[in-house]
């Protein structure tokens, strides 16, 4: 549209420009307040039907002391930081397997993601098959940790 044929363009030099009488124009009174305003009053009727979930609540909040969050560690990441571990004092070496006692470190489950090449011996509560897989695969085992 071109910037001439505008309305407001076109209602220049007009008192009201287009809205009637000129205090239809002041503020927000025209219009029934502001926003939601009258909401659940004398807009009622349009919320109920353009915004029908506007009101209410949904679904619910789990408590906190409910919800868990498992601290867990792959086996690669094992693995990966050898060194940091055996200097930290957290691995044990057992001839040429590793010993670690992971529920001391912090984690509560072992997952199978990564590469693994040492042997270790794991001491750990939860556990994923290919985790274990993948440990017995090299010649290490996982011990129940409880």
């Amino acid at each position: 549209m071109a910037h001439k044929d505008r309305k407001y363009h076109k209602h220049r030099g007009c008192r009201n420009q287009g809205y009637g009488s000129s205090k239809k124009h002041r503020g927000a009174g025209s219009r029934g307040g502001r926003g939601n305003a009258g909401s659940k009053k004398h807009k009622w009727s349009w919320f109920s039907k353009y915004k029908p979930d506007h009101f209410g609540k949904r679904g619910f909040k789990r408590p906190v002391d409910v919800i868990k969050r498992e601290n867990i560690i792959n086996v690669g990441d094992l693995d990966k930081n050898l060194e940091k571990f055996k200097n930290e004092k957290k691995i044990e070496v057992r001839g040429k397997k590793y010993y670690i006692v992971l529920r001391s470190m912090g984690y509560d489950k072992l997952l199978g993601s990564g590469r693994i090449r040492n042997a270790f011996i794991i001491k750990i509560d939860k556990y994923s098959q290919r985790a274990l897989e993948k440990v017995n695969e090299v010649g290490g085992k996982i011990e129940d940790g409880s």
